[in-house]
């Protein structure tokens, strides 16, 4: 397969969960070696991802209050650089990341493949949420920003995507995007063990360099960058631990021990590997 930031070929890795890793010979960038289509979407985002824990949640309602924090802690850093306005917020699952922007003063809607989080969504919390992915997206609204938080690592066609998320950005319009970070030491140092690689859920590996290099193609150029505050809860923590060491000895016996964590207990988030963009549309061509 070729990359799909550049086109450039690519070189196998290693195998993951019985899926090969590539890495592009050019720019780097690593991708799962899958050529799936709008059904992997429905497939991997059903009900057990949000439900059944492993690679997924536990209990995706039952952590509310983190992701709406974690909306506002977002709407709040965006304040030293844009003015609120209207935004779509790609991969919104129930929405709760987007309450916390429209709680703090943004007009947005969203969009997720799956149906029970998005009727969740549209008839509890009383937001504006269509079923869909990205690729297949079609609408005629535009929005000042467009916010792909943990998502565009999942795209199954980057390049689709991301064209529409362009065409659905309003001129000087902005994109906010976060994701995990392959050039990170946590990457480093755990190797093929990092927790990030997780195909066919996880398509796309990203450094900072090739993210950049990927907006600019769609004429988004950064502004600014960081490392995000991220928690996470027991449960979560627990059911993720199980999934990735479950089959080791030491796995099992750390499952065991896991019991004492209690599921509500609030963790920051241990590691580097998350990091931020925030990039700007441009009517500029830049050299």
């Amino acid at each position: 397969m070729n990359c799909p930031i550049c086109n450039s070929t690519s070189e196998y890795l290693f195998s993951k969960y019985d899926c090969s890793i590539l890495s592009c010979q050019k720019c780097h960038h690593q991708f799962a070696d899958i050529l799936p289509d709008a059904n992997h979407t429905q497939t991997v985002y059903s009900d057990d991802y949000f439900n059944s824990g492993g690679a997924g949640y536990p209990d995706y309602l039952g952590e509310s209050k983190l992701l709406r924090s974690h909306g506002k802690r977002y709407a709040n850093l965006l304040k030293h650089y844009i003015d609120t306005g209207t935004m779509l917020d790609v991969g919104a699952a129930a929405g709760f990341i987007l309450q916390g922007f429209v709680e703090s003063g943004w007009q947005g809607c969203g969009i997720e493949p799956n149906q029970r989080m998005v009727n969740y969504g549209n008839q509890t919390l009383g937001l504006t949420l269509a079923v869909g992915s990205l690729e297949d997206f079609v609408s005629s609204d535009r929005y000042d920003l467009v916010s792909m938080i943990q998502v565009i690592s999942h795209f199954f066609d980057l390049q689709k995507a991301l064209a529409t998320a362009a065409a659905m950005t309003n001129p000087n319009g902005y994109w906010l995007i976060e994701t995990w970070n392959r050039e990170s030491w946590t990457a480093k140092i755990s190797g093929q063990n990092w927790h990030e690689y997780s195909p066919p859920s996880v398509l796309h590996w990203f450094s900072p360099k090739d993210l950049e290099q990927l907006a600019a193609q769609f004429g988004f150029y950064k502004i600014a960058s960081g490392r995000p505050e991220k928690w996470i809860n027991g449960a979560h923590v627990k059911s993720l631990l199980r999934y990735k060491l479950g089959r080791s000895a030491f796995g099992k016996l750390l499952s065991k021990m896991l019991v004492i964590i209690p599921d509500q207990l609030l963790i920051p988030y241990p590691a580097e590997d998350l990091f931020w963009m925030l990039f700007q549309k441009s009517t500029v061509i830049r050299g």
